[in-house]
């Protein structure tokens, strides 16, 4: 029921669960998650970039900040992304967001049922970035190698089971997509696809543009796409997440960026694997008409 919360504590892998979503606990609490869902006050001018994990997030983080400085690095080159885009849901979000003058641009991953309920009241912006879940899947394995604070499974068999059950942080995949794009045709909710973005960052960048009002010249433009390619991320310390101490992200079993190409689930899916998890996409999805190249 929306107006409740359900609070389950597992303390042998540091998760929580918060209306029936399983989250890693430390980096958010009962309190954070309950104050971004119903605490929380949107203002109008507020943009929000709200993914599924390892679907582009960072990458959003990087242009939405290239975005408000009219295409000027500075901000990414000097500023960690998640002060410049803070989290909506973890504990430091009501410290980050409270006082900070608009527009805010703002980071999460909650599904649509645990959205801040003052949204719909306002003319903020929502930006919904998806990508294709086995990509997704892939991605979420080596990232959960890295991340302290997941659960890893060696073996990608295994770790797959782990990504379509409910298990899986946020949600599952297909729930947390549909939610969003139950509000796919308001006007204040852009929807974006990771793979075309691959394709053509530049139109991307101007679709995002025209969103938000932000009227930007083509120097500017070309900027923002420079400054948030995959290889200016990589190399940015302010943005690939090489700052965070090695409690959060063991940099020895790899880098926050690693690949950032679409297509990649090839080299990791076997034919079984792909045809059974096209069988449960196909499933979930039926009454959804979205595909990924």
């Amino acid at each position: 029921m929306r107006g409740s919360f359900l609070i389950v504590m597992e303390v042998t892998n540091n998760y929580i669960k918060f209306e029936g979503v399983r989250v890693p606990y430390g980096v958010h609490t009962v309190e954070s998650l309950n104050y971004a869902w119903k605490e929380f006050e949107t203002r109008d001018d507020d943009v929000f970039n709200v993914t599924y994990p390892k679907s582009g997030t960072t990458w959003l983080q990087e242009i939405l900040s290239l975005i408000y400085s009219n295409g000027d690095p500075t901000p990414v080159k000097t500023t960690f992304s998640w002060d410049r885009v803070p989290w909506l849901e973890q504990h430091s979000g009501r410290k980050q967001l409270e006082n900070r003058p608009s527009p805010r641009l703002i980071t999460t991953h909650v599904p649509f049922h645990m959205f801040p309920q003052t949204f719909f009241k306002t003319k903020a912006k929502v930006i919904y970035t998806i990508r294709n879940p086995k990509d997704v899947c892939v991605s979420l394995y080596y990232f959960s190698k890295i991340a302290q604070f997941m659960e890893y499974r060696e073996d990608f068999q295994d770790f797959v089971a782990l990504f379509l059950s409910e298990d899986i942080i946020f949600g599952r995949w297909f729930e947390h997509v549909k939610g969003w794009l139950t509000v796919k045709d308001n006007p204040n909710v852009l929807i974006l696809s990771y793979e075309d973005m691959l394709k053509d960052p530049k139109a991307n960048v101007i679709k995002i543009c025209q969103f938000l009002g932000k009227e930007l010249n083509d120097a500017a433009i070309d900027s923002v796409v420079e400054h948030s390619s995959f290889q200016a991320m990589k190399t940015n310390p302010m943005s690939n997440y090489s700052a965070v101490p090695n409690e959060y992200f063991d940099k020895e079993k790899g880098t926050f960026h690693r690949k950032g190409i679409a297509g990649d689930h090839k080299n990791h899916f076997t034919p079984d694997q792909e045809v059974e998890f096209e069988k449960i996409y196909k499933d979930c999805m039926k009454d959804f008409n979205i595909s990924f190249d």
